[in-house]
């Protein structure tokens, strides 16, 4: 069928998306055609990405701090002024923090609580207008949280406020898709296993911790840039505009033994 994994054309902002999984997730999109909007705290890096990522398509940067509600709410106010409708929101901008039980701190809670959590819901609720906009029956607007396989999973490291905030983020997920159905905006989740970026580099970067956790991966390998990218892409094109409300594990099977 011409056309179905198509998002030529579409006009998409990701959160997060000067690095890691929300770089992937951009360039994916910028490569098939879309028209980017990337976001991150880093105004240097956020600017620096876009201007990359433009020598191959199309891509914008406005940098944002969403750890707050005003910094989520300033983002919205940005973007509906530059752009009509929004026809994909990704929400990836997170963050994790690691301590032993005893030693975890109260503030590790209150920080993911706002970045992981606040900051998808109040960033998809400001930017509902936009989304209204290029939403249609066979066309649905899409929403893509970005959730973590630690979120369906007791994660073997210690990170307590990261595995709760994510399994927050999947629920939340299913309750907007509920919300907003009738509106023709579908909400989905990836939950990603281990790739490339940031939160994962103290592990991956050491030889022998990489070769663990690919051991405990069933098809044997770290996620790759397009493996995340065209599970993005298939949900905000026709092939995905009839699933909403769904978490989808992008983990190399890692969810299959617990």
């Amino acid at each position: 069928m011409p056309g179905l994994f198509s998002v030529e054309g579409k006009t998409v902002l990701v959160t997060g998306g000067s690095r890691g999984i929300g770089l992937m997730i951009a360039q994916g999109f910028v490569e098939a055609g879309a028209r980017v909007i990337i976001s991150s705290r880093r105004a240097d890096v956020c600017d620096e990405v876009a201007t990359r990522l433009s020598a191959i398509g199309s891509c914008e940067s406005i940098p944002a701090d969403l750890s707050s509600d005003a910094g989520a709410d300033r983002l919205a106010e940005a973007v509906r002024a530059r752009v009509p409708a929004l026809d994909v929101l990704v929400n990836n901008a997170g963050a994790t923090w690691g301590a032993p039980l005893e030693a975890y701190p109260e503030s590790a809670f209150d920080k993911l609580w706002a970045v992981n959590v606040k900051a998808v819901f109040r960033l998809t609720t400001a930017l509902l207008p936009a989304l209204r906009g290029s939403a249609g029956v066979d066309d649905p607007a899409r929403v893509i949280n970005i959730g973590s396989v630690d979120g369906l999973r007791v994660p073997s490291m210690e990170v307590y406020a990261y595995s709760a905030t994510k399994a927050a983020v999947h629920m939340l997920t299913r309750s907007l898709a509920h919300q907003l159905a009738p509106e023709h905006i579908t909400v989905n989740a990836i939950a990603p296993g281990p790739f490339e970026s940031k939160m994962m580099a103290f592990a991956l970067n050491d030889p022998n911790t990489r070769a663990a956790i690919e051991h405990q991966v069933p098809l044997g390998r770290i996620g790759r840039p397009e493996d995340m990218a065209g599970a993005a892409i298939y949900l905000a094109s026709r092939a995905g505009a009839y699933l909403t409300g769904a978490v989808i594990p992008v983990d190399g099977g890692i969810t299959t033994h617990g």
